[in-house]
């Protein structure tokens, strides 16, 4: 008998890789599904294969179904044997899938009718048409011969069938095994379920031993109480371990409570002795409290003391210096005499010496110059700068904070820098600002510092101009823009001596960027034209108000003042030779205007030093709207500003003649008188 090649089957192939656990390639496979015939005739795989190649039933078909049925009982023989031999290892159960998949396979072959194998040697007669030939006479050598050659090519062609069916199968056999690795994930998700049951059943069986232990005999139930014994036994031996850890701990746990307990009582000792500091220190802090607050009661008494010492009113001249492309003035024009200090003394004389071409000698010679002294209780040459004119003002800004009236004045000829001073400089050079950013600089500082002892400070702001006697609000927006009728002087309230303009914006402020948002607006509202002495020229007076209200809740403690900061218009003469036209004649209206009110606020200032029983505060809405900021324990400051130019030196004189007639000449009448601050 003849061996032939061993291959597995693909139902072999599938328990191994069950067995084995190999992992499986899911691939596309042409095997039956479950359920179906397993065995198929040639003809039925080759057209599974190839279902587009039309077949002839013949004598091919018959002799193909011949040799596939002499291979069918050796094939069906070695399925037999190998499924004796695995019977064994498959497991009692299995999931349902894969228990009936390879039943199905294992009936389908073992189901197939066994057809006996031909011998090698007899081969069947041709078929012609479905039908046996009939047997040619034995002197037809010739067709015997024909019918052998035929024979012999249907052999061969069946062979090469046989030799394609073989490749077919192989690749058959091939795909069944790639189906079967994909398989895989589906048996192990099944073996992890038959292990459960597997598991289910273990315990089932262990309950079943259990219970026919305590059925059977005496020595098995014997041997389980030993049995439980000897785990009680070891059991007791791991409970003392335990115990005796849990002592240790317990030990151990005590032992830190212990030192819990000592550092607790050590804290609530500090916690104590820090109580009782806090106390004492509250105690001093209180009186601490109460000792600053009289320092800073007796720092307001002195401050405003030495304030009024150095004079309820005074007179500080400024000259501005020469601006590039005007003529540099001659040598000994102007003169700044030291003090009597020497150098080291603060300026406060100017000489201003003044040439008459129209006067001579009677040589004809020209008269010799004129020499003009003026002092003043600070003089600012050309090269100071607007830190150092703040810094001699600052003190008074500080009475302001402190409950006083302050007023500032910037007066002077058009172009001599009057707004420079208050306002400062284009853009926003820090070295250039006025003295009104800076003064409120100054003022939320020092607020600021006096939140820590309590008090809180509040400011409002309004800016206004006075134009040939209009008042005008420079903070308004809007259609009211421009409008200055409909802006009234008038007390706040029945019997209140405090003093309002209606319909005029009260802004409130609390940082430096409001306040140059509010100069801004203020700079293009305000009424400028042009003048013979400068391009760009006020013609009105601008008041900046800043109401400062102050009060310390906790000892029911306030305070309240103003400070005002005005800039005047130009006070140029007039010049009544001059022809004048349309626009000449305002500009006359305005300088009368702005001369009445400088002459106003001059009878004022002289009223009040002479203690008159009427001081006529109404002839001017510039003096009215600042009666308040003038007299009893005010502070007023007059900055007199000239020009460096000797053709300017005429408005010059009649700057500082004004200011030493008006306010210095007030300097004789005044007295030392403290005011109490509460």
């Amino acid at each position: 008998m003849s061996r032939e090649p061993k291959q597995r089957s693909p139902l072999l192939e599938v328990r191994g890789n069950i067995e084995l656990k190999r992992p499986l390639v899911k691939a596309p496979s042409r095997l039956p599904l479950p359920g179906t015939r397993f065995k198929r005739g040639p003809d039925q795989m080759e057209d599974a294969l190839e279902p587009e190649k039309k077949r002839t039933r013949g004598l091919d078909t018959v002799t193909k179904i011949a040799t596939s049925q002499s291979r069918a009982p050796a094939l069906t023989a070695r399925t037999q044997t190998q499924n004796q031999i695995t019977a064994p290892k498959v497991p009692k159960k299995t999931g349902p899938r894969c228990s009936t998949a390879i039943a199905t396979v294992l009936k389908n072959q073992k189901s197939g009718p066994a057809v006996p194998a031909q011998k090698p040697g007899a081969a069947a007669p041709p078929m012609v048409g479905g039908r046996k030939p009939t047997k040619r006479p034995a002197w037809d050598l010739k067709g015997q011969l024909c019918d052998l050659n035929a024979e012999l090519k249907c052999c061969r062609e069946r062979t090469q069938t046989l030799a394609q069916e073989n490749q077919q199968l192989q690749d058959q056999l091939r795909e069944a095994q790639q189906q079967a690795k994909a398989r895989g994930a589906e048996c192990r998700t099944l073996e992890g379920e038959l292990a459960r049951v597997q598991a289910q059943a273990e315990q089932g069986q262990q309950e079943l031993g259990s219970l026919r232990a305590r059925v059977l005999e005496l020595e098995e139930q014997q041997c389980t109480q030993e049995g439980l014994l000897r785990e009680l036994q070891k059991e007791q031996l791991e409970l003392q371990e335990e115990r005796k850890g849990l002592a240790a701990r317990l030990e151990e746990q005590e032992r830190r409570l212990q030192a819990s307990e000592a550092a607790l009582s050590g804290s609530q000792a500090e916690v104590a002795s820090l109580r009782q500091e806090a106390t004492s220190q509250a105690a001093l802090l209180v009186e601490q409290g109460e000792r600053l607050h009289g320092l800073e009661m007796e720092r307001r008494r002195l401050h405003n003391q030495l304030q009024e010492l150095k004079g309820n009113i005074r007179v500080f001249c400024r000259v501005r210096p020469v601006l590039p492309g005007e003529p540099t003035p001659p040598p000994g024009y102007l003169l700044f005499p030291s003090g009597p200090g020497g150098p080291a003394d603060l300026p406060t004389r100017l000489s201003v010496s003044r040439c008459d071409e129209r006067r001579g000698t009677l040589s004809g010679a020209p008269a010799p110059a004129t020499r003009h002294d003026f002092s003043f209780d600070r003089v600012f040459p050309p090269g100071s700068g607007q830190d150092e004119v703040f810094e001699e003002i600052a003190m008074l800004v500080q009475s302001a904070l402190d409950g006083y009236p302050v007023c500032i004045f910037a007066y002077g000829q058009t172009g001599s820098g009057k707004t420079f001073t208050m306002e400062g400089g284009p853009g926003r050079d820090p070295q250039v600002e006025g003295l009104i950013p800076r003064a409120l600089r100054h003022l939320f500082s020092v607020a600021q510092e006096l939140g820590g002892q309590g008090w809180t400070y509040s400011f409002v702001a309004s800016y206004v101009e006075i134009y040939n006697e209009t008042v005008r609000d420079l903070l308004a927006t809007g259609p009211r823009k421009g409008q200055g009728g409909e802006c009234e002087i008038r007390r706040a309230g029945p019997g209140s001596e405090e003093l309002t303009v209606t319909n005029a914006r009260y802004v409130p402020v609390s940082c430096e960027k409001e306040v140059e948002a509010l100069l801004h607006l203020a700079h293009q509202n305000r009424a400028v034209a042009r003048t013979s002495q400068n391009e760009r020229s006020s013609r009105s007076h601008s008041v900046f108000q800043l109401q400062i209200s102050g009060e310390h809740t906790g000892r029911g403690l306030q305070c309240g003042a103003s400070l005002n900061l005005v800039d005047l218009a130009g006070s140029e003469r007039l010049d009544p030779s001059l022809a004048l036209g349309p626009g000449e004649r305002e500009r006359l209206r305005e300088t009368q205007a702005i001369n009445s009110s400088l002459s106003t606020l001059g009878l004022v200032i002289m009223a009040l030093s002479n203690k008159e029983s009427h001081i006529p505060y109404r002839n001017s809405k510039l003096t009215y709207l600042l009666q308040n900021s003038l007299g009893g324990s005010a502070k007023m400051l007059m900055f007199v500003n000239i020009s460096p130019l000797e053709e300017n030196v005429s408005e010059s004189l009649n700057s500082l003649r004004f200011a030493s007639k008006t306010f210095l000449g007030l300097l004789s009448h005044q007295h030392t008188e403290i005011t109490p601050l509460f």
